[in-house]
């Protein structure tokens, strides 16, 4: 075997690339030799957590993936969910999925991520379907924090500049902020996409002898030991690793979706995956391995935009806008037109072989040779040791608000509540003209064209909540993103998630993950709302902010509904002066870990608020049955900032304003600023409160009235004291921070 380099591969280099003593002795036993540097280096992506996860898989099995509506669950590039018939009966499918791109968009904030959104967009048209809508979930750091305004900026612009260009709507999305977050930004993509579902494309490699081809844009240097980076914490260096930070081009991507949809529409293809993480490594391992076949590659014949590239450097690049695919034999030249038409590289550069190998050429000679099983299914596996995170202590005393109207001004001007406005103007929500629900509400709705259906869609998390209760705060993700999707009449199919945690060896972290899943797999039970896809990212803390910062345990939950009808759906609206307002649901008045205990009193204190799935779901079942019925008017969960803020972003949303007068139970800071769970306002008409109280009371479900929609302005007169809020002082200061925060960029936008 010709050797890449005659550099002996020494400790430090093993070190270097991200493996342990222990698994190089691995790689030794699996290899019955030493490795050379390119075979080191396929190992080091293999085996990253970014690629195996190695530190999560022993917890990911414990979660529920199945269901009637689940065509394929995890382990594909994207789950699949069945969505009914067309217009014509032919069945039609779902396909979505959730990914991180943290480290690259902290490091290089623009490109990272544009090409989170890249990278999602192609696991999800991979399997066939045309991607319908984008969504996203943020966290950063301390507004005040001198590189924040630089991340922000150049993450939400990296979001539009690539969404925009590559034709597919941004419609809705999360941003939070915390100190937590200061050295490690969070940047989480999901993407959705309809298929038909007779059609569905996997990964698995079959077919010895089946032509291997590369298709999309060429491979150059960037973004070599990505997956590698992505797998450690930060330490001073981070500016330094620049260089494995990809470098996306949206119009490329746009070309890629319609030749790969084109081809698709034919039967040429036997097998398709995108170069994500570790590029054409992970491609080439995860096809012939799920196929149980090898697969030989000729290194001379892959596409390169540079020269002097070694088999170690294309292996390992992660270029965008690249793809793998096994075709049946003869169709090369069908194919190859299609991709020339399109002004696309393609190259048949291997084949499937019978070795269950991965073999590399290059000039003539063997470079690498790799047993698959090693790789793939049996890399390393670990069951950390965890600590459990100790619950929290009730709260020693509960501070009442002596002015709700003040508090809430202080709240709707607050990081984590203010308005979004600067952030999804500069995404195209409305392209594809299918947009029904635009970002602002609880969840957003796409029509699934030519159809009457409409798809429903959200992403969800409260960090908070997880820190302080990891088992309840993974409750509450998976039970928020059900409930913003039932808000909109969306019945809740499946979710996907995206778990970012620090380091995993650190018991306290690892208690966290474990605590984490355990809720979520609770309430996916419980909610009959199975994970279907999803991604793990580890290590998300940074020594470069001194000490070792951790971030917030952050399982963010991308969910999915269906709507039979998307006319049909409800909005946050309040829509005539005169209905009734309620809210719907156990009210408990818990102050702990709310945003008005933060805000107003500096406190990140107490428990969460309890997650009651049982009540959950029969709340959730109500509200949906009765916004099918057409009986709710309106209707907005509640969640940050309690019933008060729920009230103010009803009323913002409308130009209405409401009149509460109602005897509240918890006095007005637990009646007002708790963030009780499985709670809803809605709106019913005058003539319908009858009818529609003795609804919830046959469903077992609270409805407690709360006052009357009236102009605008909010009035609450309680036994408390009386206090009023216009609606151009709550707009002023719902509108006001990120203007204030991003300055010319806020003006720009």
């Amino acid at each position: 075997m010709t050797q890449i380099t005659s550099q002996e591969i020494t400790g430090e280099i093993v070190a270097e690339h991200g493996l342990s003593p222990e698994e190089y002795e691995r790689v030794l036993h699996a290899m019955g030799r030493e490795p050379n540097l390119t075979e080191l280096g396929i190992f080091s992506v293999m085996w990253s957590e970014h690629c195996s996860y190695k530190s999560s898989r022993i917890h990911l099995k414990k979660l529920p993936t199945t269901g009637p509506q689940v065509i394929c669950g995890p382990g594909e590039n994207a789950g699949v969910v069945d969505i009914g018939p067309d217009e014509n009966g032919r069945p039609q499918a779902a396909i979505f999925k959730m990914e991180s791109h943290n480290h690259p968009s902290y490091i290089e904030p623009y490109q990272g991520a544009a090409t989170g959104v890249g990278g999602i967009l192609r696991d999800v048209f991979t399997m066939g379907a045309r991607p319908i809508a984008n969504m996203n979930a943020l966290r950063f750091g301390r507004p005040d924090h001198p590189k924040m305004r630089h991340l922000i900026a150049g993450v939400v612009h990296g979001i539009g500049g690539y969404g925009n260009c590559v034709g597919v709507p941004t419609v809705g999305g999360e941003t939070n902020f915390h100190p937590a977050y200061d050295g490690n930004i969070l940047v989480n993509a999901m993407t959705v996409g309809v298929a038909p579902a007779d059609k569905i494309f996997y990964s698995a490699a079959a077919g010895i002898g089946n032509p291997v081809v590369y298709v999309g844009s060429k491979t150059g240097r960037d973004g070599i030991h990505g997956a590698t980076m992505a797998s450690a914490d930060f330490g001073e260096d981070s500016d330094e690793k620049r260089p494995t930070v990809q470098v996306g081009d949206p119009f490329t991507e746009k070309l890629l979706i319609e030749a790969c949809l084109e081809l698709m529409a034919s039967d040429a293809i036997v097998a398709i995956q995108d170069m994500g993480a570790a590029g054409l490594t992970s491609s080439s391992v995860e096809m012939a391995s799920k196929g149980g076949v090898g697969i030989e590659l000729v290194m001379d014949d892959v596409p390169q935009r540079e020269t002097g590239m070694t088999p170690y450097e294309m292996m390992l690049s992660e270029s965008q806008e690249r793809m793998l695919m096994v075709l049946k034999p003869g169709r090369e030249g069908e194919a190859e037109a299609i991709f020339r038409k399109w002004e696309l590289d393609f190259a048949v550069i291997g084949h499937v072989t019978d070795t269950q190998h991965m073999v590399l050429k290059w000039k003539g000679e063997i470079v690498a040779d790799i047993p698959l099983a090693p790789l793939a299914d049996e890399a390393p596996l670990y069951d950390r040791p965890s600590v459990p995170t100790p619950k929290p202590a009730p709260l020693a005393d509960e501070p009442e608000s002596a002015d709700l109207a003040a508090d809430l001004l202080t709240l709707m001007a607050s990081p984590d509540i203010a308005s979004r406005r600067w952030i999804w103007e500069q995404y195209d929500h409305m392209v594809g003209a299918d947009t029904i629900q635009r970002p602002g509400g609880d969840a957003a709705v796409v029509r699934v064209h030519g159809t009457q259906k409409g798809l429903a869609m959200t992403t969800d998390c409260t960090p908070r909540y997880c820190f302080a209760d990891p088992v309840e705060g993974g409750k509450q993700a998976v039970a928020e993103a059900w409930r913003n999707l039932t808000a909109v009449g969306a019945t809740p199919l499946a979710i996907t998630n995206c778990l970012n945690f620090a380091n995993p060896q650190r018991p306290e972290i690892m208690g966290q993950i474990v605590g984490c899943l355990e809720g979520m797999a609770d309430a996916c039970r419980a909610l009959d709302f199975p994970i279907v896809s999803g991604n793990v990212s580890l290590y998300n803390e940074s020594k470069a902010t001194g000490g070792g910062s951790a971030i917030l345990p952050t399982p963010a939950i991308g969910g999915l509904g269906l709507l039979a009808n998307w006319s049909k759906s409800c909005t946050i609206a309040f829509k005539g002066a005169g209905d009734i307002v309620l809210a719907i649901g156990e009210r408990g008045g818990d102050l702990g870990q709310s945003i008005w205990l933060r805000e107003v009193h500096g406190r990140e204190e107490g428990p969460p608020p309890h997650v009651d799935l049982a009540a959950e779901r029969r709340t959730g079942d109500f509200i949906r049955d009765q916004i099918a019925k057409g009986a709710i008017t309106a209707c907005h969960d509640v969640s940050d900032g309690g019933l008060a803020v729920t009230l103010a972003e009803m009323a913002l949303a409308s130009g209405l304003g409401v009149l509460v007068n109602e005897p509240q139970p918890f006095g007005v800071a637990g009646s007002f600023f708790g963030e009780d769970q499985g709670l809803y306002v809605v709106t019913v008409c005058d003539t319908c409160l009858a009818d529609f109280m003795a609804a919830a009371h046959a469903a077992d479900v609270p409805a407690d009235p709360l006052g009357r929609v009236i102009k605008d302005r909010l009035i609450f007169e309680l036994d408390e004291g009386d206090w009023t809020v216009s609606l151009a002082d709550l707009r002023a200061a719902h509108e006001g921070f990120f203007l204030a925060l991003m300055g010319e960029d806020a003006a720009l936008a």
